[in-house]
């Protein structure tokens, strides 16, 4: 990217949220601080309104816009939505291309839209699955459930519970929604239960934003939430490194596993997995063992060769 172009793509990012911070455009553009500061000069100096604040970042007057496209917060909220699903379903470069068109996006949202969309960021999540099919169910309750987390209200269900199989009457503070197996999920703090629950949104079958406000910053964010009860179900996280000529065979197979995410490092691909059973995953794991490494944890490496020296002693 020449320099022109970089310029005009830093002026895009600055407008797309109330505050920069310097590093985050020399992570985007790959460029030192001190290009950052060159470029942002070169900013001031062609006229653009900046303000710049130690330890802070940049920000731009309010009121300056590129014109002319204006979007709704709905709006936006579908572009960030679709963001989500394009992290998590598509390969890199369309997630380059659409994280580029959000920027643009961002750029032209009045304040008040940036900070609603900043705050919805973290709680939003596509969790991958084995089976990526399209929605089933009615979801046309997502936008109300956003909508109530931004202005932070609570909201009243009427839920049919699969469990019991009997409609509830639920008032919840929700704290952020994730799709996982076809099915579009809210996370909420149940007043009834006095505890989180797992609400299906396609089972939600009556839903109310109510007048009654909730304190959103005492419930932890949608990530620690998940994170948090995958430990408490006694998840194990694995890490291994497989010959890139092979990984490819695995695609369908990983999900079944526990496959979380994957990320290149040099001529092998980096897996992550949480799994309930480490002698499960080893017998898995042997299938391809030649062909891949273990980089966590230790006990997995000792199931594998507690399972091989079985192997061999009964072959012999």
């Amino acid at each position: 990217m020449n320099r022109i172009d970089r310029i005009s793509a830093i002026l895009i990012q600055l407008q797309s949220r109330r505050v920069v911070k310097a590093s985050d455009i020399a992570e985007r553009f790959n460029i030192s601080l001190r290009t950052v500061y060159r470029d942002v000069k070169t900013l001031e100096e062609a006229g653009i309104p900046l303000m710049g604040e130690a330890g802070v970042g940049y920000s731009i007057m309010d009121g300056y816009r590129l014109p002319p496209v204006m979007f709704t917060r709905e709006e936006a909220t579908a572009f960030l939505t679709a963001e989500k699903f394009v992290e998590k379903l598509t390969d890199s470069t369309t997630m380059k291309h659409h994280q580029s068109a959000m920027y643009k996006v961002r750029a032209i949202l009045k304040t008040a839209e940036k900070d609603a969309l900043e705050n919805l960021d973290g709680s939003i999540e596509v969790l991958k699955s084995h089976s990526q099919k399209r929605a089933t169910g009615n979801t046309d309750h997502i936008q109300s459930i956003l909508d109530s987390i931004v202005q932070k209200r609570l909201l009243c269900l009427d839920y049919f519970a699969g469990h019991s199989q009997e409609f509830t009457k639920r008032d919840v503070e929700p704290v952020g929604i994730f799709y996982l197996d076809s099915f579009w999920h809210l996370i909420a703090f149940c007043r009834l239960r006095n505890d989180y629950r797992d609400f299906r949104i396609d089972r939600i079958r009556k839903l109310v934003i109510a007048d009654t406000t909730y304190n959103i910053d005492k419930h932890p964010t949608l990530k620690a939430y998940i994170a948090q009860t995958a430990k408490e179900k006694q998840l194990e996280t694995v890490v291994i490194k497989v010959d890139k000529e092979i990984a490819c065979y695995l695609d369908h197979q990983k999900y079944y596993s526990g496959f979380v995410s994957e990320k290149s490092v040099g001529n092998k691909i980096e897996m992550t997995f949480l799994t309930t059973s480490l002698e499960g995953f080893s017998r898995w794991f042997m299938m391809f063992g030649d062909r891949a490494e273990i980089v966590n944890p230790d006990s997995l490496r000792e199931q594998v060769g507690v399972i091989a020296k079985a192997i061999t002693e009964r072959n012999n």
